[in-house]
């Protein structure tokens, strides 16, 4: 088995400061840090796999109704701004269980490689490892 851990990996979810301005305010997740950042959406009905990483954690930032996040054995349903830490090697899965798709923004810390999911189910009958 390859070794993806080639960058810090935070065992916790890193702080996250909230910034007032006289124009409103903003939350800066990744601050100079060494990240990757992505925005996953997904159609109503449809879930990703159920999958984990060795070489990175991840916060997820809930946009939009109707995301369902499952991490470790729990599942659920989360609320628009909700933001979830998975932990290296953590299983975790996203669902869109609402009628329009849902987005989910994804800050990874780590080295994020598409070869590093450990996949447990899948709906598209991929491989259990990689792409």
């Amino acid at each position: 088995m390859e070794n993806y851990v080639t960058k810090s990996i935070p065992d916790t979810k890193p702080e996250v400061p909230f910034i007032e301005r006289p124009w409103g305010s903003f939350k800066q997740f990744a601050f100079n840090e060494d990240c990757t950042v992505s925005l996953m959406e997904v159609k109503p009905g449809m879930q990703l796999s159920l999958q984990s990483h060795t070489g990175r954690a991840e916060l997820w930032i809930v946009l939009d109704q109707g995301a369902k996040v499952q991490v470790g054995e729990n599942a659920r349903i989360c609320d628009q701004g909700e933001e979830i830490w998975i932990k290296a090697n953590e299983k975790h899965r996203l669902s869109c269980v609402g009628e329009k798709p849902c987005r989910v923004l994804e800050v990874a810390f780590g080295n994020w490689q598409q070869q590093d999911i450990t996949r447990y189910e899948d709906d598209f009958s991929r491989p259990e490892s990689g792409d």
